[in-house]
């Protein structure tokens, strides 16, 4: 494999120009541009990453951790983050912790700072001890899809209003006519969408409902788990007219669910969940649901990350730093419709 030595040989110029003209910095005429790039060609040279790395110090890359790569959003948003960095000439590293706090330490003592620059965190789970002495051993890190844009973690941060979602989905059940309304949390009851049944409840109850009396299941965040919680609710309300679901795949149970019952959606029960994943759009019927900005979202970490990256003395300054996306908007669908009496 021909070196950047070889390189600067065959092309009649210095190491460093080569390495000026493949990090397009630094001030090269452009016939001497030209001449190395025919001699890269010609000779069919790769940059060595692992020599870059230790050359400039720090490695090309960026991890980036999530719970489960199973879940669809992490791969649409992984996709995100690829697409904003491969602009800025780095790399992704991907790292699956299924939700496991000590697999997710691993990867930081083991990953950040050696094989990434910096690390983008979505909901792995980890500990804030573990993040925080990450960045002390000099690797940024930033929290990605924060869920509490008014409650900052310490860490520099990319929030998402989704009690804002939250509101909005139940304001859009409320505008239909629906007032006996189950709800499925995809976590604990202090968990990452705690935030979205909070908006759920005060949109409820600004209506003059119960919103915190109103049935609610707290489920694991997949299709299996809206299933499953969604007969449990039904089994125990039959008269639910409609269904809250704080993220798509357990709304995507729901619907499953409602099918096995018997049950028309939207006619005989409206299903909402949050997020806009791609499913949510090819499900038949198609989902309502309050769609995220995901992508941006992704960007403004990335661009967030890489500032911490190229100028590590801002990191102290940056711990409180949050970021907030574009707001949640309602994406209306096949899933709902107006509740057309007990069943």
């Amino acid at each position: 494999m021909p070196t950047l030595n070889e390189v600067a040989r065959h092309a009649g110029v210095t190491p460093a120009t080569v390495s000026n003209v493949l990090r397009e910095r630094g001030r090269v005429g452009e016939a001497t541009r030209q001449r190395v790039l025919e001699a890269i060609e010609a000779l069919g040279y790769r940059p060595h990453l692992s020599a870059r790395a230790l050359a400039e110090g720090r490695p090309p890359t960026i991890a980036l951790m999530v719970s489960s790569i199973a879940n669809p959003f992490y791969p649409e948003f992984a996709l995100a983050v690829e697409n904003a960095l491969r602009r800025s000439g780095r790399f992704l590293i991907i790292c699956n912790t299924d939700g496991d706090p000590q697999t997710g330490r691993a990867y930081l003592e083991q990953i950040a700072g050696t094989l990434s620059a910096g690390v983008l965190v979505m909901n792995a789970n980890l500990d804030f001890a573990d993040l925080r002495a990450t960045v002390r051993r000099g690797a940024p890190v930033v929290l990605c899809m924060w869920e509490r844009p008014l409650d900052p973690p310490g860490l520099p941060c990319v929030a998402v209003d989704f009690r804002r979602a939250g509101e909005l989905a139940a304001q859009h059940l409320l505008t239909l006519g629906h007032r006996r309304v189950g709800a499925i949390v995809g976590s604990k009851v202090s968990g990452i969408h705690a935030a979205r049944y909070d908006g759920f409840v005060a949109a409820m109850q600004a209506a003059g409902l119960d919103g915190a009396g109103a049935p609610v299941r707290y489920a694991p965040d997949t299709t299996q788990g809206g299933y499953a919680a969604t007969s449990e609710l039904l089994a125990r309300h039959p008269d639910l007219t409609a269904i809250f679901a704080t993220n798509d795949l357990p709304a995507l149970g729901a619907m499953q669910a409602a099918a096995d019952l018997g049950l028309h959606v939207p006619r005989e029960l409206s299903v909402v969940g949050i997020t806009d994943i791609q499913l949510a759009r090819e499900s038949r019927p198609a989902l309502t649901t309050v769609a995220v900005a995901t992508i941006e979202a992704a960007e403004l970490a990335v661009e967030l990350l890489t500032e911490l990256v190229e100028a590590p003395d801002s990191a102290t300054g940056a711990a409180a730093r949050v970021c907030v996306v574009s707001a949640p908007r309602l994406v209306v669908r096949a899933s709902t419709a107006g509740p057309r009496g007990k069943r």
